[in-house]
């Protein structure tokens, strides 16, 4: 990140234009919103499946916790082979790896098709297949965090991973209502457009002209592994920033709570609960979509740090609300505060990072959102068997803002990040 006096002026960022002239990148955010979009239909279709083949011989409870063990089943092994898939991305050329990690998704989704359409799905067959899905997702996260940048002049940097961004949150909010549609037609029929959109998506990676292999620096891939890690380690910019995504999430995310909201609280019923659990991504779709047209360039660090203190803020209004017009408006301004804070982690931690380290950089960073979101819900669930949903709710608004006031005394450099050039 250069140095510039506080005064100086920003210089004319690079127009919206001049990314869509980037004939690779346009081909790897095809890649990236279709792969987003399969996985999320991929995800909804075997969490209904589950519950559907469970109910059979499980009572409600059970049930509900076999489709909960298919979330742990898929992140432990991101957990799990987070060192060696980052690694890999610095070590190997990154298409080919992307490459092969559609294969693995391919895989699994067609051998959930066929099972499905043979009637041979199982539980255990569902939760042996979410954890290939797990290891394939290991490897594809650091590969394609790392390919982007490789594709995009440094100056259009910043406006690629709103873009990047955008991809995501649109496939986030689209992805679990197409599913919903697709399943209630039949399940295998979800699974059939799953592999179809996957096939997509290994095209866009196939017709990338770039070259994607890394300059490998030397030594051993434990080596390399451990150079990842001490890196992470003392670049006190990109440790705060990832470590206060996690601390945040880990006490902020009231995901799971919105059920009991739903239906003990606010007494809205399933639609309802439809509509809160769209608030966040709409939330964070509109704020992504602002950040790719007008990117920010100056006061990262107050950017990043605000938005994580508004959403604690926005969190708190939700535990509070008995409307539900509020209850929406304070999850789309969290999700869009969370979305703030992202964009800036992301483009902090790519821009200081060397293109040689950006994957096992990346790997750490994906490991740490996943445990943020995994254990954020165990710590909600646990808040809530003591306090109340309200209660966990209110405790992990709060939590979130003495995140940010810890995060200003111990990372300073994070506090005074200023150009995101």
């Amino acid at each position: 990140m250069a140095e510039t006096t506080p005064d100086a002026p920003a210089p004319a960022a690079p127009s919206a234009r001049a990314l869509l002239k980037e004939r690779d990148y346009l081909a790897f955010w095809l890649s990236r919103w279709t792969g987003s979009f399969a996985a999320q239909i991929q995800s909804v279709a075997m969490g209904w499946q589950m519950y559907a083949i469970a109910r059979k011989t499980h009572p409600v409870d059970q049930s509900a916790f076999l489709v909960g063990m298919i979330g742990l089943a898929a992140f432990l092994p991101v957990f799990l082979l987070t060192l060696p898939a980052g690694e890999t991305a610095d070590r190997y050329d990154r298409k080919k790896v992307l490459l092969a990690c559609f294969a693995g998704e391919i895989a699994t989704v067609l051998t959930l098709a066929v099972a499905t359409w043979q009637g041979w799905a199982t539980t255990q067959l569902l939760l042996g297949v979410a954890v290939l899905f797990g290891c394939a997702r290991a490897f594809f996260a650091p590969a394609n965090t790392a390919l982007g940048p490789m594709l995009v002049p440094r100056e259009l940097l910043p406006r690629a991973i709103a873009w990047n961004s955008l991809a995501w949150q649109t496939a986030s909010i689209i992805g679990p209502a197409a599913a919903g549609f697709l399943v209630a037609q039949s399940t295998a029929a979800a699974y059939f457009t799953t592999f179809g959109l996957y096939l997509v998506s290994a095209l866009g990676v196939i017709v990338i002209r770039k070259n994607a292999k890394p300059q490998v620096n030397p030594g051993s891939r434990w080596q390399l592994m451990k150079e990842g890690l001490r890196y992470v380690w003392t670049q006190k910019i990109v440790f705060g920033a990832i470590s206060l995504d996690l601390f945040a999430v880990l006490l902020g995310g009231v995901t799971s709570l919105l059920p009991s909201f739903a239906r003990d609280i606010l007494h809205i019923g399933a639609q309802g609960f439809g509509i809160l659990r769209s608030g966040p991504a709409i939330g964070a779709t509109v704020v992504a979509l602002l950040l790719a047209a007008k990117p920010i360039h100056r006061h990262a660090g107050h950017f990043m740090l605000g938005g994580v203190a508004v959403y604690g803020l926005a969190t708190c209004v939700f535990a509070e609300s008995r409307l539900l017009w509020l209850s929406v408006g304070a999850l789309a301004v969290l999700g869009g505060a969370d979305m703030l804070s992202v964009y800036v982690r992301q483009t902090l931690v790519q821009l200081v990072t060397p293109d040689a380290m950006r994957g096992r950089v990346a790997a750490v960073s994906s490991v740490f959102i996943g445990a943020s979101n995994e254990l954020g819900e165990f710590e909600s669930g646990v808040v809530a068997r003591f306090l109340g949903p309200i209660g966990a709710a209110l405790f992990g608004g709060v939590g979130a803002m003495v995140v940010v006031a810890a995060w200003c005394g111990l990372f300073p450099a994070l506090r005074k990040a200023d150009r995101l050039e």
